[in-house]
């Protein structure tokens, strides 16, 4: 079958289509993303915005419209913590529902991370071992552990890299000041949860999902996107260290000239740098393996494990 998700995350609205069926790797099919950036459209009282709210039911509109015209017999919709901890989003979730028809599943933290550490263990399969699995989104950091398809610990931080930029750092570049004080705030709330996950053991591979960690990666000299899938790409920890400082010097525009930086991400590249650093460092990471896979694949194979038994018998 053809499966439409649509993916309400902190930086982009992302409609991914698959064509898949049990026991099969989903395959792409149509891509269709938009930059609306919520996390960074919160006001003081942390609602969005009405005029934020008015893009993100127009981008719905039209995710749902290429579904339909790339002929997706389903279309699972979700939305994480851009949505999930705005102070209106019974009202977001309303509209979105009367305008579009769309019915927004909003997804916890905890179950970002379980579906996003599904989709990495299916990838690297049962030999990883014991997987390690970080997620830094535009709202959140995911971090999740295990040995099974289900994680033994799962959680979710509020260290986005879209949160973190929008709240602490303002300038452009941001002050050596400023930048000191968002490191030693995300080294404290990840520290505050190493302990949940030291007591099952050190991991026998540790990887990372997200376009932050894509970004990141391909700066250190990672391969690029359009060689494909299935080239190994990692990020060590040595070479984050030595970036970290670069950019905590350089302008948005200058970051968007790096290697695989997009003009729309670049102003977030610092803080999921020191939220990527912060992670690597607490958590003994010498070095981690990027993922393809991540929410979005966690989702439709979720999906996908439970369709057998909706199928009539023949």
């Amino acid at each position: 079958m053809r499966l439409g998700v649509l993916d309400v995350g902190s930086n982009t609205v992302h409609l991914l289509v698959v064509d898949a069926h049990p026991g099969a790797r989903p395959l792409p099919a149509h891509s269709h993303k938009a930059e609306l950036r919520l996390a960074e459209l919160l006001d003081e009282d942390g609602a969005i915005g009405a005029g934020g709210v008015d893009r993100l039911v127009a981008t719905v509109h039209r995710a749902v419209q290429a579904a339909e015209d790339q002929g997706c017999e389903q279309v699972l919709a979700f939305a994480t913590s851009a949505v999930r901890e705005a102070s209106n989003a019974d009202l977001v979730l309303a509209r979105v529902r009367a305008e579009t028809e769309v019915d927004l599943q909003v997804l916890t933290g905890a179950e970002e991370a379980r579906l996003t550490f599904l989709a990495a263990r299916r990838w690297f399969g049962w030999s990883a071992g014991k997987l390690l699995v970080l997620d830094i989104g535009g709202g959140s950091l995911e971090i999740a552990y295990g040995i099974d398809e289900e994680p033994d610990a799962a959680v979710s931080l509020p260290l986005g890299a879209g949160r973190l930029t929008a709240s602490s750092l303002p300038g452009d570049p941001p002050s050596p000041e400023d930048v000191r004080a968002l490191r030693r705030h995300v080294r404290a709330e990840i520290a505050r949860t190493v302990g949940e996950f030291s007591r099952f053991g050190r991991p026998d591979h540790i990887v990372a999902t997200s376009k932050t960690f894509k970004q990141l990666a391909r700066i250190t000299g990672a391969a690029r996107d359009a060689d494909g899938l299935h080239v190994q790409r990692v990020l060590s920890r040595r070479a984050l260290q030595e970036w970290v400082p670069r950019l905590a010097e350089m302008t948005d525009a200058e970051r968007a000239e790096l290697p695989g930086v997009s003009s729309g991400r670049a102003r977030q590249l610092l803080a999921g740098a020191l939220v990527a650093e912060g992670a690597m460092d607490l958590f003994g990471a010498h070095e981690l393996e990027i993922c393809p896979w991540a929410l979005r694949e966690g989702v439709i194979l979720r999906r996908l494990d439970h369709l057998p038994a909706e199928l009539p018998a023949r």
